[in-house]
């Protein structure tokens, strides 16, 4: 089963690091508010990096890499400022 690492800019500009199974319905229920509860107050949320892993496993190792990174870095792996 595939998983995804995602980025998200939440409202107050800052950033958020996820992993899931179904992207889309992620993104959608952070934007409901039904997402993790960092999220829940810095609505709306915009996907702005999206990597896809063949395990669940891979995409929560990538996670973990990611979430150890400066903002600085993080902004460079998304291209620049969302």
């Amino acid at each position: 089963m595939e998983a995804f690492v995602y980025i998200l800019t939440c409202a107050d500009g800052t950033l958020y690091t996820g992993y899931t199974v179904d992207l889309a319905r992620r993104i959608a229920a952070h934007n409901a508010g039904r997402g993790a509860k960092y999220t829940r107050g810095r609505l709306p949320v915009r996907l702005v990096f999206s990597e896809k892993y063949p395990t669940p496993n891979e995409a929560m190792r990538r996670e973990a890499e990611i979430k150890k990174l400066s903002r600085a870095e993080k902004l460079a792996l998304i291209g620049g400022a969302p």
